[in-house]
């Protein structure tokens, strides 16, 4: 690895048994400002930051007591959560191990298991007021195939926090390119007041990933 004139890109030469691929990859990570600056403020992963700045957009941290992650793994999301409400319940899930979080409780298991609503809602004792999921499924290459995984993952998301929600709640989930397809849009407004798609600027740019951030949940009795 060398240092440009300027002295500020690290440029990553490709080594023996590396990749081009992996030597692209490793270059963009050692010059992501995002990855900077999660290693110096301590988050786990430049994922933080897309909270973040959808939260400063949205403001749906703010007065919350029970927050659900679904997909939590390696923990950013749940650590801006924990430092922005120091005295909310946080429970996460994921079937990856997760290294500890201070007042975070992990359950290691698949979120498509039967006993997880449960055995979340138990952990969090009682109901949440937000419900976040940026789970995608693991890609096979196939950009159609691997937004349909993912669109399924956000569905049972949705279908959670509607089983599980506060009244007056949140729901924020990753969609891809082009956002939540309308089936699914139209199951959103039935379910909360407001319904916005964002991108925040901590998404690469060549990333089709967008967000998904419902909020005012209706309540299942205004909308059985």
């Amino acid at each position: 690895m060398s240092k440009d004139g300027g002295g500020l890109r690290v440029r990553v030469k490709t080594a023996r048994r590396r990749t081009a691929q992996s030597t692209r990859w490793l270059d963009r990570q050692l010059n992501d400002p995002y990855v900077k600056r999660a290693k110096a403020e301590g988050y786990r992963s430049r994922a933080a930051y897309k909270l973040i700045e959808l939260d400063e957009r949205f403001g749906f941290l703010k007065g919350t007591k029970r927050v659900v992650d679904l997909g939590i793994a390696p923990g950013g999301w749940a650590q801006v959560a924990r430092r922005r409400l120091p005295r909310a319940a946080i429970v996460g899930i994921d079937l990856l191990p997760v290294d500890p979080i201070d007042d975070v409780v992990i359950l290691h298991m698949d979120f498509m298991d039967d006993a997880a609503p449960d055995r979340l809602i138990e952990a969090l004792g009682g109901a949440p007021d937000l419900v976040l999921s940026d789970m995608a499924a693991n890609t096979v290459g196939h950009p159609q195939t691997d937004a349909l995984r993912t669109m399924a993952l956000v569905e049972a998301g949705l279908a959670f926090a509607v089983d599980v929600l506060e009244p007056g709640g949140a729901f924020i989930g990753k969609v891809f390119a082009g956002g939540a397809d309308s089936a699914l849009v139209a199951e959103l407004k039935r379910n909360f007041k407001t319904v916005k798609h964002a991108k925040p600027p901590a998404s690469r740019k060549g990333s089709s990933e967008w967000y998904v951030v419902a909020q005012g949940f209706k309540g299942r009795s205004a909308t059985a």
